[in-house]
């Protein structure tokens, strides 16, 4: 029994001495984030540890060269010798921003693009003499150094807006001299429908189950008479506007 009393001190004695070995090896991660690396290798080296630069990243908020994500986190319990892996700040992104004022929306946005920067928004402005769809202004201007991932705003301009004309009655008149009258003035010519006459006989109280006539349109021409219009008299409308006509 004393030998076997003796056995089991020994075994849980063995056991006490190699876990206060295992766990005297372990240290406490410690923050490193917001250092430089030479300052972190100072920060670790009497805990035995080491630290490793493996990403760098662009950073608005951490300045340039100081250490912005480790692993393992600070806190964590490692064995001495363990090695830190870090990630470096190369500090905001710095860019020129290109001149793309007289191109167009499009190779702009590309322009733009292929540089690693945004377009912010765009705002259109009709411009006399100018063509429809060309950058006139951005923001940031052009060639500004020293911005940090920059998104550019651009101003560009639109077609000029068409005239609006109040339109004309053109009941009554013929459609040739109303399709020339539309010509000279921008219009074009809409659709234009023969009405259907009236029938002739529907058919009356002697005969109430007589066949009705339908009398068939004829084709429309020059001479025939427009008895109604699309858009109708006194609408607002701009030019280049379709103009339909029945007629009979």
């Amino acid at each position: 029994m004393l030998a076997l009393v003796l056995v089991i001190v020994a075994m849980v004695s063995a056991l006490m001495a190699m876990r206060f070995a295992i766990h005297g090896q372990e240290v406490e991660v410690p923050a490193v984030v917001g250092l430089t690396p030479p300052e972190a290798d100072k920060a670790v080296a009497n805990l035995g540890l080491q630290i490793s630069v493996e990403r760098q990243y662009y950073s608005p908020q951490i300045p340039e060269g100081r250490i912005m994500s480790q692993l393992p986190l600070p806190g964590t319990k490692v064995r001495r010798g363990w090695q830190l892996r870090v990630a470096q700040s190369l500090g905001p992104t710095r860019v020129a921003i290109p001149d793309v004022t007289g191109q167009s929306e499009h190779a702009a946005e590309l322009n733009i693009r292929r540089r690693g920067l945004d377009v912010f928004s765009m705002a259109e402005i009709p411009a006399a003499g100018i063509p429809a769809d060309q950058v006139l202004a951005q923001s940031p201007p052009a060639n500004a150094s020293q911005v940090a991932a920059p998104k550019i705003s651009l101003l560009t301009t639109t077609g000029p807006e068409p005239q609006a004309f109040v339109m004309p009655s053109f009941v009554g008149q013929p459609l040739g001299s109303a399709s020339r009258t539309l010509a000279d003035a921008g219009f074009r010519l809409g659709n234009v429908n023969v009405a259907t006459a009236p029938s002739d006989a529907a058919g009356d109280a002697a005969n109430p189950v007589a066949p009705a006539l339908v009398v068939v349109p004829a084709e429309a021409t020059p001479a025939s008479i427009i008895v109604s219009q699309f858009p109708v008299a006194g609408q607002k409308v701009l030019a280049g506007s379709a103009v339909s006509f029945d007629v009979r």
